[in-house]
Order: structure tokens, then C-alpha cells, then sequence
């Protein structure tokens, strides 16, 4: 794991016009193990110089041929998958049976996905008299977070390699040293000279200079709601288009008749998955009055098996901001059944896992993104009760229902405010699109709808 003292511009590593520098820190001993380039706005400008010089040819490439990149990319990142691993876990602080599960597993997937769509998906079609034709919307502005950070990089630039658009990535200033290795298959995988550029540098420097770049054709970007209403923003004066996977607060819905024991489970670990550090983490759970004792009984020995192991937060910052939110749950009386807000060891920017009961639905912690291992238990009446829980916040990104009668699970489920449900702990769909209502989002990822944000479309009548 080597860092790169460089960014990746026009199919080389080359030096950057920024004199700053950013540490990379690990979160388990918070010493340093890297130090990357800090790119400014003559970077970004560069990297889009090249990537709109790339366009006309990589677009004109063939589908077939683009699948074929796609492919090798996806080959080179499984040759490279312990390295992947080790690489999210020291920056990240993900557990290595996490990062190899999941870090490093899952955009492998994702990437070959977009290779069979590229070589399958129908780019023409004939509409009565006239001839569709889809085509690559241009330059993609991908700007990137550091909870998954190889997950979130092939889930923006494969779908935009596959749609023949070249790109330029600012990958989160956390999690750099995986965006760069990411660089590198994708060199290695030979893909063409400006078709893919990393500028590695802070959000408000690179990452709004990107945003603003007259050359962007796109911009998609994963985060917080906060900085995605000011991407939006920036890309409305423009009239420029934009893709926005934002926060989230989902409910888990426990009807009734569900296996209680099963689902507070299953809840928990989705949860303290990552240590909290999931946008679509059902973090809200929400159980019958008539069993609400036992639910949280169940949650709490729960969260106290995953005392050590769940990694820490990633940085100091984010530790902080998890505590204080665990100190306002307690101040406006919320029951502490585990965890809380003292560090639980004395090197390392870990959170305690914490389950939090009486919870009423207007309470801080019920309403906002807290992005660590904290869990919030409410209490319903009855059906309709939770559905008004469930839909009572500005998210709307995903959320899980269980029911002994899967038919009664997915009535409800329509009737959820949210972009993606879990039926009785549904399994995770690379293809199945990912994205959310209301303040979540806007567009959607992975599968054919997230290769639909990188087209545009053009009708001929004959």
C-alpha cells in the first residue's frame, strides 16, 4: 500500500499543481500511513481538460469493446482483492473479514454487472416513426464518500464508463489511498488515456471546483444532504445535471406477527454493520407497544456482543459528532440500555455500540443522521402508527418490514416513503437500483437504472 505523491491525469501519474498535502490516518492507532496530494482548482481544470478531449473517441468506442475494459478492470480488481482489503481496513478502520466481504467483494460484482450491461443493453429503439437513441451525457464529475469507498467509486464510474462517458473523480480526503489503487486497475485493466482522472484534495477546494466546472456534464455525489443541496445548487445555475445519493434514517418496521427475536437481530447487526457508517443503516426500529420491553431487552444484549467487534469511526471529527449525539439522545430522555457516549478504549476513535430506548419519534436521534453505531427503539399502537413513524422524517432512503405473512411485509412496504425495502431481511441486489425519496436523493444506482442517470436521450423521426 503504497501512496502515489501525484494525481492520475490523462492515463499517467503526474504532479499536482496544489502544494498541500493531506495525512491519511489510520483510525485504530491514529498514526499517519500515507500522505497524498491536496489538488486544487488547476487540477480539477486539468483533469476535465482531459477527460472532454477523451469523450468523442470513448463514446464513439463500441459497447462491446467498452464491456470489454469493464471486464478487465473487473478481473484486475479481483486480482487485487486482498490488497483492496488491506488497504479499507488501514484507512478506514474496517475489521479485514468485513473489508474482504464486503469492501472489497462487493464492487467487484458491481463492476462485472456493468460489464454485461454494457455489452448487453439496447442503446437504439424504435418508438412508431422514429429511432431513440441513447447516448453518453458527456464529462462526469464523481465525487465520492469514505464509509465504502471502493463501493461508491465503481457504482459512479462503471456505470459512466459503460454509457461511453469519461470521468473525473474526487474521492473522499479519508479514504484516498483506495481511490488510488482503484486508479491504478483501472489502469492496468487498459482503459484509454483521459477516460478515467483522480484529483485527490479536500471537498470545499477540488471537490466544489469540480462541481463548478463549466466542462462537467454531470455531477454525482454521495453524501450528506447538507453538501448535496449546495452541489445542487451549483449545478441548477448551470443547468447541469445531477445525481445525489444523500443521508438517510430508515425504519425497520416489526409487525406483529413477526419472529421478534429474529428480526431485533438481524436489526442490530444491520446497524452496527461498518460501526454505524451506512446511509441506509435501519437505525430507527420499531416495535409493538404490547413487546416493546423484550424488543429492547433482545437489542441491547444484541449490541453488547459487538463491543470488540465492530472497528472504530473514521476520525476524530466523526467520533465526536457520534458522542454528542448520544449526549442530546440522554438529554432529551431518552434510556440508555447500552453503550453510551465514553470512549471504550483509550487509542483509536471507536464508539461504543449504543441502544437507545424511549425514544419518541420528534427527538433529535430519532430524526437526524448520526452515522455511528447507534440505534434508536420506538414504540407503536398499531399499523398506522408506525407507518406515520416510519414516513415522519425528511429521508427517504431505505427500510426493512417484518411479518410472519410475506404478503402482509410488502403491503406495508408500499406504503413506505423510501427508495429500497428489505422483505424479512432481503439479501442485498447489485442490480436492483439504489436511491432514495424526499431529502435522500435524487436519481438512482447500480443495475440499469443506474447506467440510465449516465445517458441522454435523442429521438429521430423518419
Amino acid at each position: 500500500m503504497k501512496a502515489h505523491d501525484g494525481i492520475y491525469l490523462d492515463g499517467a501519474w503526474r504532479p499536482a499543481a496544489g502544494r498541500d498535502v493531506i495525512e491519511v490516518v489510520d483510525p485504530v492507532d491514529e498514526q499517519v500511513i500515507g500522505r497524498v496530494p491536496a489538488g486544487d482548482g488547476a487540477d480539477v481544470d486539468a483533469a476535465v481538460r482531459a477527460a472532454r478531449a477523451a469523450l468523442p473517441a470513448w463514446a464513439a468506442t463500441p459497447p462491446a469493446e467498452r464491456a470489454a475494459r469493464l471486464t478487465a478492470l473487473r478481473d484486475v480488481l479481483a486480482a487485487r482483492k486482498d490488497e483492496i482489503a488491506e488497504t479499507v481496513t488501514a484507512e478506514l478502520g474496517s475489521p479485514p473479514a468485513f473489508s474482504q466481504a464486503v469492501h472489497a467483494s462487493v464492487p467487484i460484482a458491481v463492476a462485472g454487472s456493468y460489464a454485461e450491461l454494457a455489452a448487453t443493453h439496447s442503446f437504439e429503439e424504435k418508438v412508431g416513426n422514429s429511432v431513440v437513441h441513447h447516448e453518453p451525457i458527456g464529462v462526469v464529475g464523481a465525487i465520492t464518500p469514505w464509509n465504502y469507498p471502493l463501493h461508491q467509486i465503481v457504482a459512479k464510474v462503471a456505470p459512466a464508463l459503460a454509457a461511453g462517458c469519461t470521468v473525473v473523480l474526487k474521492p473522499a480526503e479519508n479514504t484516498p489511498l483506495t481511490a488510488q489503487l482503484f486508479a491504478e486497475a483501472v489502469h492496468e485493466a487498459g482503459v484509454p488515456a483521459g477516460v478515467f482522472n483522480l484529483v485527490t484534495g479536500l471537498g470545499p477546494v477540488a471537490g466544489q471546483a469540480l462541481a463548478e466546472h463549466p466542462g462537467v456534464d454531470l455531477v454525482s455525489f454521495t453524501g450528506s444532504t447538507a453538501v448535496g443541496r449546495r452541489i445542487a445548487a451549483t449545478a441548477g445555475a448551470a443547468v447541469k445535471k445531477v445525481a445525489l445519493e444523500l443521508g438517510g434514517k430508515s425504519a425497520n418496521v416489526i409487525l406483529p406477527s413477526a419472529d421478534l427475536a429474529r428480526a431485533v437481530n438481524v436489526g442490530v447487526a444491520n446497524v452496527m454493520s461498518n460501526s454505524g457508517q451506512t446511509c441506509s443503516a435501519w437505525t430507527r426500529m420499531l416495535v409493538p407497544r404490547e413487546r416493546y420491553e423484550e424488543a429492547v431487552g433482545l437489542a441491547a444484549a444484541a449490541a453488547a456482543k459487538y463491543g470488540d467487534r465492530i472497528g472504530p469511526v473514521v476520525s476524530a471529527r466523526q467520533r465526536e459528532r457520534v458522542r454528542g449525539y448520544i449526549e442530546k439522545g440522554v438529554a432529551e430522555g431518552a434510556r440508555l440500555v447500552a453503550g453510551g457516549p465514553e470512549a471504550p478504549r483509550e487509542r483509536g476513535w471507536f464508539v461504543s455500540p449504543t441502544v437507545f430506548a424511549d425514544v419518541t419519534p420528534d427527538m433529535t436521534v430519532a430524526q437526524e443522521e448520526i452515522f455511528g453505531p447507534v440505534l434508536c427503539v420506538i414504540g407503536y399502537e398499531d399499523e398506522e402508527d408506525a407507518l406515520r413513524i416510519a414516513n415522519g422524517t425528511v429521508y427517504g432512503l431505505a427500510g426493512a418490514v417484518w411479518a410472519a405473512d410475506e404478503a402482509e411485509a410488502v403491503a406495508f412496504a408500499r406504503r413506505m416513503d423510501t427508495g429500497q425495502v428489505d422483505i424479512n431481511g432481503g439479501r442485498f441486489n447489485p442490480l436492483a437500483p439504489f436511491g432514495g425519496y424526499k431529502q435522500s436523493g435524487v436519481g438512482r444506482e447500480l443495475g440499469a437504472h443506474g447506467l440510465a442517470e449516465y445517458l441522454q436521450t435523442k429521438s429521430l423521426q423518419f
